[in-house]
């Protein structure tokens, strides 16, 4: 019975449902169109970060992140390669090796940061070695050739083709130097970083560095970036040297997460703005409707039906126009965000040419992931039902005679 009156009290008055009804609608697609923005937008950038150049889970030594030096080195064994070719998920590693430097070039020295690669995984791994500046990539990890940060070329006031003097020490301990060919640059979007970068063959840095088959990190990359909670669990498991260390973008990356959780709490911010503002137009409504109702709630009162029972009534004809208002406004939602998944907003002039010197995508995409919907819809539910405990508060203490002589 109470069901059936509240479905009638609402379309009584139609459009002041129809308000409350559109409120929530409108909350709702707010609510999941930036969500669905702004974690779309995340997932995009993490991507180009750690497809760039870190990988999106890291092997080191467990010491190597506080102090990276070159006696924090393990030797890629056939347990390790083994541990990462089973794994599913993993669609690519690619081993290195970083060191400090001195480069000179005629009069010129510089210090720099030697990073030892194979160009062939590295490009399963990472995108940087599709992205030159200038010049080309070598193709052995072998040959006696670099790749220099553009402003490090610039620095040594040398060009592609020269030939520069590079001088370590090695892991032993001993200085090794050792002539090496200028073939190409590379733009990394981070001035300080291109005034430094080194990038050589993984054997070539070995052999400098007297490191013999020892590496420093092995950049691994998943599939997914859903996948890679899951990827670095099972990883983690299987690696059993106990100095070895398995770590998450998260760990290698700090600086990037930080700004994604900051933007994230401001995110959560207006999204509480908004469901709160929806709040109190829910509020206001059923306020009104409760209080031009008090003449036929004194009536009903005073023939018998028990306060509480009109209390219930108040909570479910909201929470019919809330449900009702959540189902459209989740559909609404939904294609929303499809479509800015299928048609990206994409950047254009300066700020374009900003997003692609740091190697962000530069464009804003949405995402459909369910949880987005769960947490909307069961927020915007929560606050509406506790927006009408007021009215209902004020209908259970209403008395039978005074709600007849209400006017």
């Amino acid at each position: 019975m109470l069901l059936k009156l509240a479905w009638r009290n609402i379309w009584r008055n139609k459009r002041r449902s129809l308000i409350t009804l559109a409120a929530v609608i409108f909350a709702a697609v707010m609510a999941i169109a930036m969500r669905g923005f702004q974690l779309g937008t995340y997932d995009l950038n993490i991507k180009s970060v750690v497809e760039l150049f870190s990988g999106y889970i890291q092997i080191q030594q467990k010491d190597y992140l506080d102090n990276p030096t070159l006696t924090s080195s393990f030797i890629m064994d056939n347990n390790i390669k083994g541990a990462l070719k089973s794994t599913k998920g993993i669609i690519g590693y690619a081993p290195r090796i970083y060191a400090d430097a001195l480069i000179s070039f005629k009069d010129n020295s510089r210090g720099a940061a030697i990073f030892g690669i194979e160009p062939d995984k590295e490009a399963v791994v990472t995108t940087f070695i599709h992205n030159l500046n200038a010049g080309k990539f070598f193709t052995s990890d072998t040959a006696n050739q670099v790749v220099l940060g553009d402003q490090l070329l610039k620095n040594l006031d040398a060009k592609i083709g020269d030939d520069i003097v590079i001088l370590a020490q090695g892991y032993d301990g001993t200085l090794g130097n050792q002539k090496y060919k200028i073939v190409g640059t590379v733009k990394m979007g981070v001035q300080e970083l291109e005034s430094s970068l080194v990038f050589m063959g993984l054997k070539s840095a070995q052999s400098i560095l007297a490191m013999g088959n020892r590496i420093n990190v092995i950049a691994v990359r998943a599939d997914k970036l859903d996948d890679m909670n899951n990827i670095y669990g099972v990883l983690s498991g299987k690696i059993k040297d106990p100095d070895l260390k398995v770590l998450s973008w998260e760990n290698v990356n700090p600086e990037l997460e930080q700004a994604i959780e900051l933007d994230n709490v401001s995110g959560i911010f207006f999204l509480i703005i908004l469901i709160v503002i929806v709040a109190f137009g829910i509020l206001n409504t059923v306020l009104m409707s409760v209080i031009e109702r008090f003449r036929e709630f004194g009536v009903v009162l005073a023939i018998g039906m028990p306060q509480l029972y009109l209390s219930y009534l108040v909570y479910i004809e909201t929470f019919i126009i809330t449900v009702i208002g959540l189902i459209i406004g989740n559909i609404l939602g939904c294609v929303v965000n499809y479509y800015f998944i299928i048609h990206p907003i994409e950047f254009g002039g300066e700020l374009r040419k900003l997003y692609e010197v740091y190697h962000f995508l530069p464009q804003l995409k949405s995402t459909l992931d369910p949880w987005i919907f769960v947490y909307i819809t069961l927020s915007i539910l929560v606050i509406s039902v506790v927006s009408c405990l007021y009215p209902a508060y004020k209908v259970y203490k209403l008395e039978p005679l005074k709600g007849i002589r209400h006017t």
